[in-house]
């Protein structure tokens, strides 16, 4: 079967890879100059089976609340708000309660666990590096109050077969050195010894170099313009260099999903999340980070990425704006230098690094069938799109090949929202 994958990010990547490996003829189109320029280039590094949550909880408007009163708040909302940006926030606040969170995180744990599972074939199929590590990741904590909180989590991942562990303050020193000039200060953490770190990019581009031996074609520096609608088929995509035609399409464009979609009458509830993140050289081994380390309370992701380090984070909710906002390079480096004070070499050699989370307004993402016969969906990935990675594009050309889905679909399709479809035969 001729597939089109929309986007070349790490989830269209990984799509086209086990497409690729199922005998499908695919070819690939984004706008950019290569595989992984957008959101997935320099990501917070950490593959997150265990720590899989949505940002929508119990706790987060409180959460706002003290954020708003301490004047540092890694969620910053534009003074001109969008009809998108309330409607995006309304959407989180109905799913901040006990009953959604619970439904939420279990469906992004079922697909993570099945993500690490297909990364660990991907390895097997051939050797790659993204310098990796398998060293697990550490949630750490500040006060009782976030400790105690954290345990009904850990029923939830109990039934997933997570393994995980808490530990004080000294144990957390044990597995991240680094933490010995801040032990004092915190109340100890959560280790997730199963999740993994590496670099996306590296990733994403090994992927593609191997796709393209097994004849998968990239059309880079195109510009996707519309899809073209028969009956209840697609029947070619219109870009700046001309129209392309396969018997099955799938869109994995990320927060640039929507605009496609809405197009031919399809409406989800995608909204671009910016979020930031800083890159730089390690100092000292000793003093920097081994694995990844997640600051619940200042919501950050420091991870150790061979010689440099990677600190990532923030909700800058303002659509589709590219700035790079000062305040946030600030933020991220203070949050750094509270954990890590003596990790890194000096902040002249910081590469500031922004890009658009395709966000859900309940964490999971969006993969599968759509109202046209031979269109298929894997974007929404948040922040969890490197996590998921694997999983997403091995379930998509499961389900576009025709194979039954080795976990349940239950959730993770467009159907659990209210959509819109305009009846026409010719859109575009």
């Amino acid at each position: 079967m001729k597939v089109v994958v929309l986007g070349a990010g790490i989830i269209g990547t990984t799509s086209a890879y086990f497409l690729a490996k199922q005998g499908h003829d695919v070819t690939v189109i984004d706008r950019q100059n290569g595989v992984s320029m957008e959101t997935s280039h320099a990501n917070a590094g950490c593959l997150s089976y265990g720590f899989t949550s949505p940002w929508a909880s119990p706790g987060l408007p409180l959460s706002v609340l003290k954020w708003a009163l301490t004047g540092r708040s890694p969620l910053i909302i534009n003074p001109n708000v969008s009809i998108e940006t309330i409607k995006f926030l309304y959407r989180i606040y109905k799913n901040c309660n006990s009953r959604s969170y619970e439904v939420n995180k279990s469906r992004m744990l079922r697909l993570a666990s099945y993500s690490q599972k297909a990364l660990l074939e991907i390895e097997t199929d051939f050797d790659l590096y993204y310098e990796q590590r398998k060293q697990g990741s550490l949630q750490l904590f500040w006060d009782s109050k976030e400790m105690n909180k954290v345990k009904k989590d850990i029923a939830i991942l109990e039934k997933f077969n997570i393994k995980s562990s808490l530990l004080d303050a000294e144990d957390c020193v044990k597995i991240e050195p680094g933490l010995k000039y801040v032990k004092n200060k915190i109340a100890g953490g959560v280790q997730f010894m199963d999740d993994f770190t590496g670099n996306c990019y590296l990733f994403s581009t090994e992927i593609y170099q191997k796709c393209v031996e097994m004849g998968v074609n990239f059309e880079f520096n195109t510009e996707i313009k519309s899809l073209k609608i028969n009956n209840n088929n697609i029947s070619s995509v219109l870009t700046d260099k001309g129209e392309f035609r396969a018997d099955c399409y799938s869109v994995s464009l990320g927060s640039y999903s929507p605009k496609i979609l809405s197009k031919i009458g399809i409406e989800i509830p995608i909204y671009p999340v910016k979020g930031y993140s800083i890159t730089l050289p390690v100092l000292s081994d000793e003093d920097a980070p081994q694995s990844t380390i997640m600051d619940e309370r200042n919501k950050i992701a420091i991870t150790r990425l061979g010689d440099s380090i990677r600190v990532a984070g923030m909700a800058h909710l303002t659509g589709f704006d590219k700035n790079l906002r000062a305040k946030s390079l600030e933020s991220l480096k203070s949050g750094l230098d509270l954990i890590f004070p003596k990790s890194y070499e000096s902040s002249e050699n910081v590469n500031f690094w922004t890009g658009f989370r395709p966000s859900t307004p309940d964490g999971t993402p969006v993969i599968g069938p759509t109202p046209f016969s031979n269109l298929f969906l894997n974007t929404g990935h948040g922040t969890l799109g490197w996590t998921m990675s694997a999983g997403s594009g091995k379930l998509l050309a499961n389900l576009i090949s025709g194979v039954n889905p080795e976990i349940s679909t239950e959730g993770i399709d467009m159907s659990r929202y209210q959509f819109s479809r305009k009846m026409s035969n010719n859109y575009g």
